[in-house]
């Protein structure tokens, strides 16, 4: 018998074992969905804070990450020192023997200027991010609408509740168009990276949902998404969080232990937790803790509560 006559042979004979002798019992048992346990990462933000020096080092903040039990790190470009590819890929090898994922990448950038060289440059910045995610093999970046620059400081944005008028002779609507034009110019090199950009709800224009849907709606890719942050909104924060649900990729869970660094909201995320999973969200809560106390004992108890509030 030649090979091909023993390969006939062969398949007919399987063919015509029946198929009550196959061993599918056990798979007729299992149930025909399992729960899966909610996954949770962190922001290097929240051991930073952009003022706890010795706690900035990312492949530090990735190795305290996995031995409190996070499985994932959100890394903020702000807090990177080096954008060597050498230093990305050794990020990348710390990440995987610590068995984390590099699952977000947080930046900033602004289009709420007048001035079209300012926009193109912060089109060219996020362009150079979105190919640092690239090399970090991470698949959705947040991105910001920027804000019109018109409080003193952060400080004082704050003390507005995030609010602050339009440069003087500009409109919002103004703002909309620059905003749109600028997050469409980086969209190529997105679907190119295959990096889903997500707006998130970060002051200026994404200070309300409205704002944030009018963006991504009317850009209309599914390269560009939302970063639900749960703490953006200061007031009604369950009915706004709801209207960015359908379009969320990732989402950005603010504690406050200690206390806030400049305000403080008592957010209840059972009821966060219960909205999400009605509309499906299936990708990661990232911690981005935001509290007084210091992070090494903050961070371990705000797992904890986002581990109660989603797993039970």
């Amino acid at each position: 018998m030649n090979r091909r006559s023993f390969l006939r042979t062969a398949t007919a004979a399987c063919l015509s074992t029946p198929l009550v002798n196959l061993p599918v019992s056990l798979a007729a048992d299992a149930p025909a969905t399992t729960k899966r346990d909610q996954r949770f990462a962190i922001s290097t933000y929240s051991f930073w804070q952009f003022r706890h020096q010795e706690l900035r080092d990312i492949e530090e903040c990735i190795e305290r990450s996995a031995a409190m039990g996070f499985d994932g790190v959100e890394i903020l470009h702000r807090q990177m020192t080096d954008e060597s590819n050498a230093y990305l890929q050794r990020l990348k090898r710390r990440a995987f023997v610590n068995a984390i994922d590099l699952c977000g990448f947080s930046t900033h950038q602004g289009f709420l200027r007048p001035e079209p060289e300012y926009r193109t440059r912060n089109v060219e910045h996020t362009i150079r991010c979105i190919e640092l995610c690239y090399k970090l093999g991470i698949p959705t970046m947040r991105v910001n609408t920027g804000t019109w620059g018109t409080s003193k400081n952060f400080d004082d944005l704050m003390k507005n509740r995030g609010i602050e008028p339009p440069i003087e002779g500009y409109t919002d609507e103004d703002g909309f168009k620059w905003v749109i034009d600028g997050l469409e110019r980086c969209l190529k090199t997105a679907e190119r990276c295959g990096v889903v950009l997500g707006l998130e709800n970060h002051w200026g224009l994404g200070r309300t949902p409205e704002g944030v849907m009018k963006v991504v709606n009317a850009i209309d890719s599914p390269w560009l998404q939302v970063t639900m942050d749960t703490g953006n909104f200061l007031e009604d924060p369950y009915d706004r969080l709801v209207k960015l649900a359908p379009k969320t990729v990732l989402v950005q869970a603010k504690t406050y232990f200690g206390g806030g660094l400049w305000y403080e909201l008592d957010l209840d995320y059972r009821r966060i937790a219960k909205m999400l999973k009605q509309h499906n969200y299936q990708g990661y809560v990232s911690l981005e803790f935001e509290g007084k106390e210091n992070p090494l004992t903050g961070i371990p108890k705000s797992l904890k509560a986002l581990q109660l509030a989603f797993n039970t």
